[in-house]
């Protein structure tokens, strides 16, 4: 139970809300994050006021005051702040990666989220600088417990979540922790979504990394200044009681100089750039050697690109209106990237008994895809979940009105974690669609496009009624040209 995911919340929101109040609360902060002491003699280059800024989240069990030996962290992730880009870079580095940790001055092999618990934070920002990205400056360290999260996560009234496939797990007769969460838009508090980000049974590192970023992402969606300003008191304590920092972060400069920056990105897009891994045989697989550990690499030229892409200012795609009615001829892309599958989307409709809504489902899906069917056992572990492929159900918006909802899941490769779906809901504006980046009419249907980095990520359409949108994987698999022509291809049941 540790994670990196909530500590980006907490400083985005705590920056928010104390960037409003002013100094008085920059004070109060100050004092509350002074509760648990500083990392000692922490790795970090101080920042110029005003400048580009690193900084390293470590989501881990550790407790202030005990030994790193006895902690453990599963994710790290660097965020980039620049103040004159429109977006906040992130980059998860998988806690697999193959590195070599100095034991008693000899280098031994081993997994890269080991050098936290053999020599805390300052030892995996050395291994970080010296093997992943040579020359990074790190500019602070912020270590948030999981129970950071999940506190922060009911306190901000809970996070309207996308699940891509249904989520199950009986840790009685598993080694991993319980969980049991239906596909479809909904809301997850604190446990079930701390469950969520952390779970790791049937997918790898980059699907975990790549969900944890995602509900950041529909996390910042959800909750302006206001909200924030109301619930700053609460927040702040949280950051305090959760979260170990290097020294500047427990001055009022370092904390102004901090998050003066996040205040001018927070109304930016968020960048997600994946780490370019290389997941090699181990156990029992094909080409390991027996008993062989399940390492992460990467070629030392891609991690060399992907850490350009961190550090370089992007800018966020212009505004969705200049790109409205732009050559949608151009934007037929149903023969070249998908193949029709009308059959089994029409056998999914009806399967969806007395949704309450009109149901709509693709004429066309992707290649090498199939739709999760709770009976045929296609979708690992979900065999026994009447009901969820696919699901009707209901969604409560904040104001606890009921909305009719169902979602159809695809799985392109369940092993490597890799599901995308069909959604659709009367509920008209929920916080997902707050933000389109882009608009194709294709056919003469008006399609809004979500997307970061390059990547569409979703895909949506509206009638009088209701809203359908086409979810792309965890990984963005699917490439744009799939997705519009996806949710072109969306025909309503008979």
């Amino acid at each position: 139970m540790r994670f990196a995911i909530g500590s980006l919340i907490v400083i985005l929101f705590t920056a928010a809300t104390t960037a409003v109040a002013g100094l008085l609360q920059f004070k109060q902060l100050a004092a509350e994050i002074s509760v648990t002491p500083p990392i000692k003699h922490a790795d970090v280059t101080r920042a110029t006021p005003g400048k580009p800024q690193t900084l390293l989240l470590i989501g881990s069990d550790h407790r202030a005051g005990e030994p790193f030996k006895a902690a453990n962290t599963d994710t790290m992730m660097l965020v980039r702040l620049n103040a004159s880009s429109r977006t906040i870079n992130l980059l998860s580095v998988p806690r697999d990666l193959r590195v070599q940790i100095p034991e008693g001055g000899v280098p031994v092999t081993d997994r890269l989220n080991a050098a936290y618990s053999i020599g805390g934070p300052n030892l995996l920002v050395r291994v970080i600088s010296h093997q992943v990205f040579p020359g990074i400056r790190i500019n602070h360290i912020v270590d948030v417990n999981f129970g950071g999260f999940r506190d922060l996560v009911n306190a901000i009234g809970c996070v309207y979540t996308d699940v891509d496939h249904r989520y199950y797990n009986n840790t009685v007769y598993t080694d991993y922790s319980s969980i049991d969460i239906q596909p479809g838009y909904q809301r997850l508090c604190g446990a079930t979504a701390l469950a969520f980000v952390r779970f790791r049974h049937t997918d790898s590192d980059l699907v975990r990394n790549a969900r944890q970023q995602d509900f950041l992402r529909w996390a910042k969606a959800q909750f302006g200044s206001s909200y924030l300003f109301d619930h700053r008191n609460r927040l702040v304590r949280i950051f305090g009681a959760h979260t170990q920092t290097d020294a500047d972060l427990h001055s009022i400069d370092g904390l102004i100089n901090l998050f003066n920056l996040v205040a001018f990105s927070a109304g930016h897009t968020i960048k997600q750039i994946p780490f370019p891994a290389i997941f090699l045989p181990c156990g029992t697989q094909p080409g390991a050697v027996l008993g062989a550990a399940c390492y992460v690499t990467a070629d030392a030229a891609a991690e060399r690109r992907a850490f350009r892409e961190f550090i370089t200012p992007t800018q966020a795609p212009s505004h969705p209106a200049s790109d409205r009615h732009h050559h949608p001829h151009r934007h037929r892309y149903v023969a070249a990237n998908a193949t029709s599958d009308q059959a089994d989307g029409q056998a999914q409709a009806a399967a969806l008994h007395r949704p309450r809504m009109p149901v709509y489902y693709p004429r066309v899906i992707a290649p090498g895809s199939s739709y999760c069917v709770g009976s045929a056992g296609n979708c690992p572990l979900e065999t026994a979940s009447p009901g969820s492929y696919p699901r009707a159900y209901t969604i409560r918006d904040r104001s606890g009105r009921r909305h009719a909802a169902y979602r159809m899941t695809l799985a392109l490769n369940p092993v490597l974690g890799e599901y995308y779906g069909v959604q659709g809901t009367t509920w008209l504006h929920p916080p997902i669609l707050y933000k389109e980046t882009g608009i194709r009419v294709v056919h003469g249907r008006r399609l809004q496009l979500y997307s970061g980095g390059g990547k569409v990520s979703l895909v949506a359409w509206r009638t009088r009624r209701a809203v359908y949108w086409i979810s792309n994987t965890l990984t963005d698999t699917l490439s744009p040209g799939q997705m519009v022509a996806i949710a072109a291809s969306l025909k309503r049941a008979t």
